[in-house]
C-alpha cells in the first residue's frame, strides 16, 4: 500500500531546516504546521498523497500559497477537495482532463519556476515522492528530505 509523505522546509540563516508533517491529509494541520514556522524565506510544505499526486503550500508573510499537481483528484481525495475549497478554485467535473492548479509560481523567487515546477509534475518516471525529492534538490534541502523519508520508512 503506498503512503503519505510530508514535509515542511524553511530557510533560517543561511540553511534550510526541515521537520515531518504529523497529518498529511488535514489543510488545517498543514497551515498551522506553516504558520509555526514563519521566517523571513517563509516556510514551505510538501506532501505527497500515495502514489497519486503532490501539494505545495508556502507560506509568505501573511499570504498562504498552494498548489495541487492535478485538480482532479478532488473528485476522490477529501484533501485534495478541502484544498479547491480553500484555494477557492472551480471544482474539477468528472470529465476534466488531469491539470496542476493553484499558484503554480509560488516557488520562482527560491529558483524553481513554473515551467521547471510543471516539468517535474508532469514526469511519468516520477512518483509524487520522486517529484518532491527532486524539487528538493533543486530548492537545496534534497538530503534532508531524503533523511526524514528514511525515517518514515
Amino acid at each position: 500500500m503506498a503512503i503519505d509523505f510530508g514535509l515542511i522546509a524553511w530557510h533560517e540563516d543561511g540553511r534550510w531546516t526541515t521537520s515531518g508533517i504529523a497529518d498529511t491529509r488535514d489543510i488545517g494541520v498543514i497551515i498551522d504546521s506553516l504558520k509555526a514556522q514563519q521566517t523571513n524565506g517563509g516556510a514551505i510544505a510538501m506532501i505527497a498523497i500515495e502514489d497519486e499526486f503532490v501539494i505545495i503550500a508556502r507560506m509568505l508573510g501573511d499570504q498562504m500559497r498552494m498548489m495541487i499537481s492535478d485538480v482532479t483528484y478532488a473528485l476522490d481525495y477529501d484533501v485534495a477537495a478541502e484544498l479547491v475549497e480553500v484555494m477557492d478554485l472551480d471544482f474539477p467535473e468528472e470529465e476534466d482532463e488531469p491539470a496542476a492548479a493553484g499558484d503554480l509560481d509560488l516557488l520562482n523567487d527560491l529558483g524553481v519556476g513554473e515551467m521547471e515546477l510543471l516539468t517535474i509534475l508532469d514526469d511519468p518516471e516520477l512518483y509524487p515522492d520522486e517529484a518532491l525529492e527532486a524539487i528538493a534538490n533543486r530548492l537545496g534541502f534534497g538530503d534532508q528530505l531524503n533523511r526524514l523519508a528514511e525515517f518514515n520508512n
